[in-house]
């Protein structure tokens, strides 16, 4: 008789309750992608900035160098962050619920 309530409990247990509703604690998501491209778009215009320096002879050839470097690594690690993104959506896709 016992094994009949521990079974009687089981749709109670099954049924969802509703979770409550948090707010995020931290930034979104979306937000920080945003700023991180934002970013590279800033380091992007520093390093043309510098290039017209150069031109104008104003700036050594180092220092644009250096600012084209950073420019093309920052949007190279861009490149694989959405890269990664890209690969975990679509795996998450796949996934069978």
């Amino acid at each position: 008789m016992s094994d009949f309530r521990v079974y009687s409990d089981i749709p109670r247990i099954m049924v969802p309750t509703a979770a409550p509703s948090r707010q995020p604690s931290g930034p979104s998501f979306t937000k920080l992608l945003n700023e991180a491209v934002q970013q590279v778009n800033d380091v992007e215009k520093g390093s043309q900035g510098e290039l017209q320096k150069f031109l104008s002879n104003e700036s050594d050839l180092h220092s644009v160098m250096i600012a084209l470097e950073k420019a093309d690594l920052s949007f190279q690690v861009m490149m694989q962050v959405r890269n990664k993104i890209v690969q975990a959506y679509q795996e998450l896709m796949k996934s069978q619920v």
